[in-house]
């Protein structure tokens, strides 16, 4: 036996079992968290005791690297978590939409964007309740965020294209917006080139602003993405506009 205190312990079938009763030196301890860390870096709690344990040696450099390392393993935590959190708001938000409790359903995807205000189903959901509303410019808000974190999904671009739509009447806004729809509705068919309502929203938009070239091209296009549709009597119409 050597001079560490050793109790002994009977086990389940009476054989001695030699336990360990002392607490490791600071050293000891050290060594064996930055062991544990060479293998497993993101284990907060063992950085945040290796971080108190250089400090107690005077290891200043040490610990504030040590500190430093806690501190970004804590916010990648704390992010994840929040991503998390949000994500769960969003789909409270979204069963108390689909009930038709607008406000509650509201509230919790503001929460949901307070904790990531990335969160594409509250940006989304968001942009759809105001638009209902007639907010064009608080869903104009939302639906450019939208674009922004979902740039290939032509539904984004229809929703924003929309709302445009909506500004630019003089008895909604002073905004001239109707270029700005028109891009995001050509955007939704360079996405999605069968968007059936983004081509007739498109054809509308270039007859009444006198663009009939686009408006046929739409069309053209239109017919031959859907050939089982009768849009032939519709792009006859636009050809003799």
């Amino acid at each position: 036996m050597d001079e560490r205190e050793v109790s002994k312990q009977a086990d389940a079938g009476g054989a001695a079992v030699e336990q360990t009763d002392r607490q490791l030196t600071p050293d000891e301890e050290i060594a064996e968290l930055e062991k544990l860390l060479a293998t497993e870096g993101d284990d907060f709690q063992a950085r945040c005791r290796l971080g108190e344990l250089y400090f107690s040696k005077g290891r200043l450099d040490d610990a504030l690297s040590e500190v430093k390392k806690s501190i970004e393993v804590a916010e990648g935590i704390r992010a994840e978590m929040n991503h998390s959190l949000a994500m769960y708001y969003s789909n409270l938000g979204t069963i108390y939409a689909t009930k038709n409790m607008i406000e509650e359903a509201e509230a919790q995807f503001k929460k949901a964007l307070e904790l990531n205000p990335q969160d594409v189903l509250a940006l989304f959901n968001l942009g759809r309740v105001y638009s209902e509303r007639r907010q064009y410019m608080e869903a104009k808000n939302f639906y450019e965020r939208l674009v922004e974190m979902t740039p290939e999904d032509p539904i984004a671009w229809y929703n924003l294209g929309g709302v445009y739509v909506e500004l630019d009447n003089p008895a909604v806004s002073d905004y001239n917006t109707i270029d700005m729809a028109m891009q995001c509705y050509l955007r939704t068919l360079e996405l999605d080139p069968k968007h059936l309502d983004a081509s007739f929203k498109l054809m509308d938009i270039a007859l009444n602003h006198k663009k009939a070239d686009l408006a046929i091209k739409v069309m053209e296009d239109a017919v031959e993405h859907h050939p089982d549709e009768p849009l032939d009597q519709h792009l006859r119409e636009v050809q003799d506009v």
